[in-house]
């Protein structure tokens, strides 16, 4: 599963940073022989994950073990580094249900990529 969760990156061109989070994501997959069954998307700005509508999904799909890897492009899509604590919540929630998380942004894909 690939979530984005992406700033508006300008007025103009709206999509460009989920496009980018998206192509990013699959490539990751790519090279890891990862295959990405969804993508799930939210719109930037709810720094609590459990309060948008994809993050819900993501856990959904967690709870019911139907994903086993979730791919983001850096920690603060899941919360902004403001809100830290929301970031470990959730990411100790999805290793709790064996679920793995992965980043994508080169300097965090390069360590084990997965986090802690």
């Amino acid at each position: 599963m690939l979530y984005v969760c992406a700033d508006r990156s300008s007025p103009s061109m709206p999509e460009l940073a989920s496009e980018r989070a998206v192509e990013e994501g699959q490539a990751f997959a790519r090279e890891r022989k990862l295959r990405v069954m969804e993508v799930v998307t939210d719109p930037y700005g709810e720094p609590d994950p459990s309060l948008r509508e994809g993050w819900q999904r993501v856990r959904a799909l967690a709870a019911a073990g139907a994903v086993a890897t979730v791919i983001v492009r850096w920690p603060a899509m899941i919360a902004p580094e403001a809100r830290h604590e929301y970031r470990y919540r959730e990411a100790t929630w999805l290793q709790e249900q064996g679920v793995k998380v992965h980043y994508t942004w080169a300097p965090l894909a390069a360590s084990t990529g997965e986090c802690r």
